[in-house]
Formats: C-alpha cells, structure tokens, sequence
C-alpha cells in the first residue's frame, strides 16, 4: 500500500498546525507501531504532495494531478478535510458510480465556497457533481449548523449520527452502512479525527464531546476494510500543535497501520 501526504491547511486559517500531521503520524508509524492486530508489520511506500501554501487553486490542482495515475490503494495523511475535495474529484474521474463514506463530528455542507474549505467540501462535491447524494454516508456526527440541518434534510443524506449509534449497536450501523456501500464501483472513507471523542483524541481544532471511542472507530474501520470495492482512504484534522502526550499523533498512526492490507 501506499502512504501519501497531503501538508495542506486550507481552512480558513482555523486548522492551522494540520500541516504537520502526515510527518509526525508517519514517524510515529515507523518508530513505535511494531505490529498491528493482524499480527502484520505495516509496510509502505510513501510520497508526498507539493502544497503551494498561498495557492489553493494549485495546491488542488496537485493533488488532482497526482492522484488522477495512483494506481495503488492509497492512505492519505493530511492536513485538514478540505484536501478531500481534489481527492475525491481525482477519485471520480477514475471510478464509475463512485461512493464516499464519511467519518465526522460535522457534516462539512455550511457553504457553497470555491474552492471549497474544510467546512464545505462535501457540498461542493455533491453541488459539481462529482458525487451523488446518494452515494455519500456520514457517520458520527454530533454537531452542525442550521445551513447543514437544511441541506441534510434537503437531500435526503444517509447520516448515522451518535445520537442514533448511542441508540443502536455499533454492529447494526456497520451493517446498514456496508449493505449501501458494496452497491458501489468504488468506495472511498475519509476520516476526521474529530468523529473520535476527544476524551481519545484531544489534538483537533474542533473538538466535540460524545464521539466515537478510539476502539469502535477502530471496529468500524476493521469491518469496512473488508468491502472489496474499497479503493482509497484519507485521515485528517489531527493537530499535533493542540495533542496531549502525542495521543491523537499516535492514534493515527494505529489507524494507518490497521488499515493495511
């Protein structure tokens, strides 16, 4: 598999530290993940992206460029959640039917921006229409404005939010989003760290109490990993600058690790 970070924060200058997330959660991987619960030493190939730091347009641009010939089942590090916008552009151009499962506190539809910010990205998708609404799940959310509130409900987006996983088993959730996603050609999961309680993963700008565990996150992941149409994952909003005893840094790196195939 392959690693590739994306050093970007372009979010309104609200997520700034994400920037050095794909280094320290890379290092943390190498020095102190020895095997993950496989039983396996995660292997990679890792790359980077050029990010032009007062150039969005070109940063995206990038990003699009590159990931528009990756062959390999990437993991993305970024940087903050609006990297996801060229990802996932570059993602539809490659895939037919293309899907987007979203771990999150928030739903990222406030604004119609362009270029989109870590606030919009997922609007702007489903506005361009390189992702139908229909192919679009987000899981964890606890916290949205009333901009989100009306587009959620608008569209008709599949949205698991705690409120509903703290009703139902976690098992039942993973079943009901899997039964939507293998109807996909390809699926793509995007994971903002703040979906996890911050009780778990303190180094975020936006923290939101009541998320997921580190484990259940973790359960999640290890369930999904197994649908054969999975083709690229992304993991961002982790802030070093805001962590506490490296404990998100290093939460992200088990992410990665467990994420290999």
């Amino acid at each position: 598999m392959k690693i590739i970070k994306i050093a970007a924060t372009n979010g309104l200058g609200n997520t700034k530290g994400t920037e050095f997330a794909p280094d320290k959660v890379v290092e943390k991987l190498k020095q102190e993940i020895y095997l993950n619960e496989a039983g396996l030493k995660p292997e990679f190939k890792i790359e980077s992206i050029p990010v032009e730091k007062s150039n969005i347009e070109q940063t995206n641009e990038n990003i699009y460029n590159f990931l528009i010939q990756n062959d390999d089942i990437p993991i993305i590090i970024g940087g903050d959640h609006s990297i996801t916008y060229a990802c996932f552009k570059a993602f539809s151009k490659r895939f037919q039917n293309p899907g987007l499962i979203v771990f999150d506190a928030h739903p990222d539809l406030v604004n119609d921006f362009n270029p989109p910010t870590h606030e919009d990205f997922l609007r702007v998708l489903i506005r361009e229409g390189y992702l139908k609404k229909e192919n679009v799940i987000l899981v964890g959310t606890r916290n949205w404005h009333s901009n989100e509130e009306d587009f959620l409900k608008k569209n008709k987006l599949k949205n698991f939010t705690m409120a509903e996983i703290a009703r139902e088993s976690l098992h039942d959730v993973c079943d009901s989003v899997m039964s939507v996603a293998r109807l996909w050609q390809a699926c793509y999961i995007s994971i903002d760290i703040d979906v996890v309680d911050p009780a778990f993963a303190p180094g975020t700008h936006f923290i939101e109490p009541g998320g997921l565990t580190s484990r259940e996150l973790l359960y999640l992941l290890s369930r999904l990993k197994n649908l054969k149409n999975l083709k690229a994952f992304d993991l961002v909003e982790i802030n070093p600058q805001k962590d506490i005893n490296s404990l998100t840094v290093k939460l992200g790196a088990k992410i990665v690790a467990e994420l290999f195939l």
